[in-house]
């Protein structure tokens, strides 16, 4: 099963950074967060990624290209011709594909440009700056048991976040804004879609979150994977110190490989 990441956003409220580099490629512990993303799917057995890039995008296929370079001890032999020898080979297993889905293409529109290289099949589906300890193949498992079209993660949040209201079995009714006094559930990505979700999605001008998820909403095809684990995304300077705070610790929750 394929994993798609949206990556393509400006990361707009952590601009001390993102004006330098898209938010996925800001490094926690010297590695960008959509490595530590892509080795949690990795331990799970996913190995084949779609990234949606948009902003800054050729930094992202730079880092991809230049792998070795940023992981591998290299030996630069220019009496032969530049030629390079790699030594304690530590490449990943990983199948990578990095479209450039527009620069200021919407979420649902990012995910319908890349319909193409996911094919006819279910996929993965999250976010490219928030990490989580949560175990993809129970998420996997849960949906596959509905039987319905798209699955989201829902946690619960202090934060901003669009909130998910969630009958007893699970189906989410509705997306809405966040109250301050609310203790609801909110969207934490980590999804399972479908590939009739490509159906509800018209173009560039859609955002995932609204038209697409709120009409599965309403016909009953949307579910929540309840978490109570850890999941951090990366939205501000503060949380992205928070996060290499726990991971120069040692104590990383969602180092799980």
């Amino acid at each position: 099963m394929k994993v798609v990441i949206l990556a393509g956003g400006f990361g707009t409220r952590i601009s001390e950074e993102s004006h330098l580099k898209p938010k996925p490629m800001i490094e926690i512990g010297e590695k960008p967060i959509l490595w530590h993303i892509m080795k949690q799917y990795s331990h799970y057995g996913f190995n084949e990624f779609i990234i949606c890039c948009g902003y800054k995008q050729h930094m992202i296929k730079e880092w991809f290209a230049d792998y070795y370079l940023y992981n591998c001890d290299v030996t630069f032999d220019f009496t032969k011709g530049n030629e390079m020898t790699v030594h304690n080979n530590e490449s990943e297993q990983w199948k990578v594909t990095l479209v450039d889905t527009g620069l200021k293409t919407m979420t649902g529109g990012r995910v319908k440009r890349v319909q193409k290289y996911v094919g006819n099949e279910p996929f993965m589906l999250t976010y490219g700056d928030a990490v989580s300890d949560i175990n993809i193949n129970k998420l996997l498992d849960f949906h596959r048991s509905h039987g319905k079209i798209a699955t989201v993660t829902a946690v619960t949040l202090g934060q901003r976040f669009g909130i998910l209201d969630i009958d007893v079995d699970n189906t989410i009714r509705c997306f809405r804004e966040k109250d301050v006094s609310d203790g609801s559930r909110a969207n934490a990505g980590f999804m399972v879609m479908e590939p009739e979700i490509f159906d509800y999605i018209e173009g560039d001008e859609t955002v995932f979150e609204k038209e697409p998820l709120q009409t599965l909403a309403d016909k009953g095809e949307l579910k929540a994977y309840m978490y109570n684990g850890f999941w951090q995304c990366m939205d501000t300077k503060r949380e992205k110190i928070r996060l290499e705070e726990l991971w120069s610790s040692g104590r990383a929750p969602w180092k799980v490989w």
